[in-house]
């Protein structure tokens, strides 16, 4: 038994059934591999074009400022790119992304008024039909799917891909996590190496002008802020001796 897909090409029904098995599993490993999001990315837009015969696929991310910006598509042809560029501003994915909803423009000539230049170029590249899909969970949505028919796509199709959008944003979504912990971590471990340095430098002052702690403390921050210099760097120079006590002390004592 086989499928015809709108280009034209017969695809047997057990090598979709593998196809669609594949696209899930590679989507999904990204919950337990390390990897690339511009390589998932670009995966999620060719397994959308062999699993369903659209023309072409293509995914955007939002920014920090949340602006749309072209991350992958299944072909880099000049028709395409033009394209996807003009998505970030105007067309489907862009009220797509605002709304967190699908939006399918079929036939996409109907919505010439709503977005002239995205559907003209749409037309001009032979597609018929624009499906953009939402990368979601919950109520974040990161970015959209963008679907380009020769013909309308199936309502199934249009489903299955979503469901490829759905496994791909939770993958996305681990990464960023991991990396915000990472960076979090890395800030964490930042600010204790700072406060063993700070001790250092107050038990250096402490002895040298036979001060408490807590007024070597008092001397060192005095000292930073006249010298417009950070307190972790000035610790770090009294620590490793670049920087000689009696400065310090006799800094503060004369603006005292």
């Amino acid at each position: 038994m086989s499928t015809k897909g709108e280009m034209g090409e017969v695809a047997d029904v057990g090598d979709r059934e593998r196809l669609m098995i594949n696209a899930f599993v590679s989507m999904a490993d990204t919950l337990v591999d390390e990897y690339d999001v511009t390589e998932l990315l670009h995966t999620l837009a060719q397994r959308c074009v062999e699993l369903l015969g659209v023309g072409a696929a293509g995914l955007t991310l939002a920014d920090e400022r949340g602006n749309l910006e072209v991350r992958a598509s299944s072909t880099e042809q000049d028709a395409l790119r033009e394209l996807l560029k003009l998505g970030v501003d105007e067309g489907p994915g862009v009220d797509c992304f605002r709304s967190g909803v699908a939006v399918h423009a079929v036939p996409i000539g109907a919505y010439t008024p709503r977005w002239p230049r995205f559907a003209a170029a749409a037309q001009r590249a032979g597609f018929a039909s624009v499906h953009a899909l939402p990368l979601r969970l919950r109520g974040l949505t990161i970015g959209t799917l963008k679907l380009f028919g020769r013909a309308n796509v199936p309502a199934e199709d249009v489903e299955l891909a979503q469901g490829l959008a759905d496994t791909a944003t939770i993958g996305i979504l681990q990464e960023r996590a991991i990396r915000r912990g990472e960076v979090l971590s890395g800030q964490l471990q930042s600010a204790l190496n700072s406060r063993v340095v700070i001790e250092q430098a107050k038990g250096v002052l402490s002895v040298s002008g036979r001060l408490s702690m807590a007024d070597a403390f008092t001397a060192l921050r005095r000292y930073s802020r006249s010298n417009n210099a950070r307190l972790s760097e000035v610790a770090r120079s009294l620590a490793e001796r670049e920087l000689d006590p009696a400065v310090v002390l006799t800094r503060v004592f004369r603006d005292n």
